[in-house]
């Protein structure tokens, strides 16, 4: 059996024989597959502070998953599905498409150090979207990964890992449609991505670099530095693979890097992002509604940079406190739509069962134009409480 097969969860590479769940194999060993689900509750609430309108509740689903991951005939040919049973992820308000599949992706190791992927998967991105949604440490991503992120896409992907003397290098490239995961259609511009890690510290306990808070403990410092680059050619959605339908394709560019560090329970991260696009301005695309003329509804893609960073200690009994600080500046052709935007969050988890099972509450305010008692755009206060259960 190969090294690559014994990685925990990923959301690039299907997880094999490291599963304890639901599972089975033929007598023969020729087939193999483990289910797992997940499912994410949350009750939030946010206000501004003017007053001037009510608060906002947030009670609901936000995900529930099902994901089955295996081998047929070798483990050197792998596979992995996920599937997204709420309307939130299903891009559904965006698309008019309640798509429920999120990967259908088929994998082949050629060696321990080297793989390819072919299907629909998660592109090699900023760090923050490559990880898992259940790894993570607070209730969401962050701001800046949800103006700039790539997120899934069909099409071709090559992972390589290396050692340069004692350290690992891992590099990943795709080629995509670049339309996301519901394109009805492909056209001849395409998406190419790609990303490389550096590890000079050696490896991370039980791929640790791929989950928020340092849960394993780390004995020695563990740090991982990332940075790649996407040119999504000719999209026809806001955000590249994610979005509304616009009229007039364009050309997004995005690059990115971020880093991660882990030593005896502390972790600290951080996340920068920039996109740019030629003519950011755009036409909304009605398929549903078909409108016309002068009713037609302006749009633009995402045009700036941003930095995240977050930072936690993992208390004793499986208590982490984390804080996260948050930056987003839109670039001066779409300052008419977007200001520079901070926010600050603090964190509370409870790992009952590592990302598994655990209990998040989370606080957060949200400010513009660097004014913290900025009353009368309505700064925002909120605060969010999940449960997320899975196997």
């Amino acid at each position: 059996m190969t090294s690559t097969l014994h990685a925990q969860e990923r959301d690039d590479r299907a997880t094999i024989l490291n599963f304890k769940g639901i599972q089975y194999m033929s007598k023969d060993s020729l087939f193999y597959t483990n289910f797992r689900f997940r499912m994410q509750n949350r009750a939030g609430f946010s206000n501004k502070l003017d007053r001037e309108e009510n608060g906002t509740f947030d009670a609901r689903i936000r995900r529930l998953r099902m994901r089955i991951d295996g081998y047929i005939y070798t483990p050197k040919v792998s596979y992995s599905i996920q599937l997204a049973f709420t309307r939130s992820d299903q891009d559904f308000d965006d698309t008019g498409v309640a798509n429920i599949v999120r990967d259908a992706v088929v994998f082949y190791n050629f060696t321990d150090d080297f793989y390819i992927s072919f299907g629909q998967n998660k592109l090699p991105g900023n760090r923050q979207r490559v990880n898992s949604s259940g790894q993570l440490q607070f209730a969401d991503r962050s701001l800046v990964n949800g103006h700039f992120t790539l997120d899934r896409d069909f099409g071709l992907s090559l992972n390589l890992s290396k050692k340069l003397g004692e350290m690992p290098i891992n590099a990943k490239a795709a080629i995509s449609t670049g339309e996301g995961r519901v394109a009805s259609g492909t056209d001849d511009g395409l998406a190419y991505t790609g990303r490389v890690e550096f590890l000079p510290l050696g490896d991370f306990t039980n791929d640790g670099d791929y989950s928020e808070g340092d849960i394993e403990r780390e004995k020695t410092p563990k740090l991982s530095i990332g940075g790649g680059y996407s040119y999504n050619d000719r999209t026809t959605r806001e955000g590249g693979q994610l979005g509304r339908y616009v009229q007039n394709p364009f050309t997004l560019k995005t690059a990115f890097a971020d880093a991660i560090f882990k030593f005896q329970g502390f972790a600290y991260q951080v996340e920068y992002m920039r996109r740019d696009v030629d003519n950011p301005l755009n036409i909304v695309d009605d398929r549903l509604n078909q409108l016309d003329g002068p009713e037609q509804e302006e749009t633009y893609a995402y045009k700036g940079w941003g930095v995240n960073q977050q930072t936690s200690y993992l208390l004793n009994k499986g208590y982490e406190v984390a804080a996260r600080y948050t930056y987003v500046n839109p670039h001066q052709q779409i300052r008419a739509f977007e200001e520079k935007t901070e926010v600050i969050e603090l964190g509370l988890t409870k790992y009952v069962k590592a990302h598994r099972l655990k209990l998040q509450v989370n606080a957060n305010y949200t400010f513009t134009n660097g004014d913290l008692k900025n009353n009368f755009q309505g700064s925002l206060w909120g605060g969010m409480l999940q449960v997320e259960l899975g196997i």
